[in-house]
């Protein structure tokens, strides 16, 4: 094992304005326990995505649960979603006792194509067994057609909820990912592109929804000078000073964004020339954050996606294949997928390289000349 520090894939970027706004929280709720802290991140959350509502909550999960309830979604309900995603996508459609149909994603944008999903639609209309809702992933820093994909639905009566845990800042022809559906959600957990040490936070143009959104993660309490229950409901608040650490993050937003398009450029600049090795091109039309930079490793290349994380590792340098698809995983392989050759695909071939907005040149200087290493000594035979 090396001596050098640790580069993580994507490390929490904090400075002293973070500390500050955590002194300040704490002090005002010490004063004041009221949740005015909170209310304030919420109101300028919501201003930084454009949505006319927002409710910051525990975690991205508890965002996402949150929002297939409002949206009616309960036992014995079919919702679809992308076999190509991470596992808190489908835990919360379990939760309400529905069930995942996991659909294929295509090789281009790694998110749902609209026509495929329209073609599934007409063809669970004929069969009669339409689902309730479907829950819509961003990955890795970009947008899926959610313009598009809305549209879709609301043809068919679904309900579209969207998964921007990994794609704040993310848009698709001017569209923010995350506030095109009836509801989305992001997550502030420590590896997102904003983080405030936990929590995410649910959107929504709809006033009913949000209420209820907002009475459910309280404990489902009645306006009433009693505790007064008439729906089970769970404690998913956020907390004061998570809501500090949130509001200093916020204004940084276009700041981390470009940082991390740097470092999407320079391995690029110093990559893009390996055989076999490639990097996932954006849209025209698109604004990719490159929350992580994301590569394919193909059948020319000399060097598999698997032995560039093993020598990564053992450089003390932190890399993760893309993700597993959720129809190969032991805890959901009873439910139906649809397809799923793509995300196979695409999880033997990728990898996610370290991407951090507070990644240095020198360290990322280190990732390069590892991969460089790895692969001109498989070339040559070393």
């Amino acid at each position: 094992m090396t001596n050098h520090s640790r580069i993580f894939l994507s490390a929490p970027h904090w400075g002293e304005e973070e500390k500050r706004m955590v002194v300040a929280a704490l002090r005002d709720t010490m004063q004041n326990p009221g949740p005015e802290q909170i209310f304030r991140f919420e109101e300028e959350f919501a201003q930084l995505v454009q949505s006319p509502y927002a409710l910051a909550v525990s975690s991205g999960t508890s965002a996402l649960h949150l929002a297939l309830e409002v949206c009616g979604v309960g036992p014995g309900d079919e919702v679809l979603v992308p076999t190509f995603t991470f596992c808190a996508s489908v835990n919360p459609i379990l939760y309400l006792g529905a069930r995942p149909v996991f659909l294929d994603v295509d090789p281009h944008t790694w998110h749902l194509d609209p026509d495929y999903l329209e073609d599934e639609l007409r063809r669970r209309k004929v069969e009669g067994r339409m689902p309730r809702a479907l829950v819509l992933v961003h990955l890795y820093g970009r947008s899926a057609d959610a313009e598009r994909i809305d549209a879709v639905c609301r043809s068919y009566g679904i309900h579209m909820i969207e998964d921007a845990a990994e794609a704040i800042g993310a848009e698709w022809r001017g569209r923010r990912a995350g506030t095109v559906g009836e509801v989305g959600i992001y997550s502030l957990n420590n590896n997102k592109l904003l983080s405030a040490c936990g929590g995410g936070v649910l959107v929504t143009s709809n006033a009913s929804k949000a209420a209820h959104a907002r009475k459910l993660a309280t404990q489902a309490r009645e306006d009433r000078p009693y505790y007064h229950h008439e729906e089970v409901g769970y404690n998913y608040r956020f907390s004061h000073l998570l809501a500090g650490v949130g509001r200093a993050q916020l204004p940084k937003l276009e700041q981390r964004i470009q940082a991390r398009r740097a470092v999407f450029d320079r391995y690029t600049d110093h990559l893009g020339d390996l055989p076999g090795l490639s990097f996932v091109r954006e849209y025209e039309h698109e604004r990719n954050t490159r929350w992580l930079t994301c590569c394919l490793i193909s059948d020319e290349a000399v060097v598999s996606a698997e032995e560039i994380r093993g020598w990564l590792r053992r450089e003390n340098i932190e890399a993760r294949p893309l993700w597993k698809p959720m129809h190969l995983q032991p805890a959901y392989e009873q439910y139906e997928s649809v397809g799923g050759g793509v995300s196979e695909d695409l999880f033997a071939r990728g990898l996610c390289l370290p991407s951090g907005s507070n990644m240095t040149e020198e360290q990322q200087s280190r990732v390069i000349e590892v991969v460089r290493r790895v692969a001109e000594r498989v070339a040559v035979g070393g």
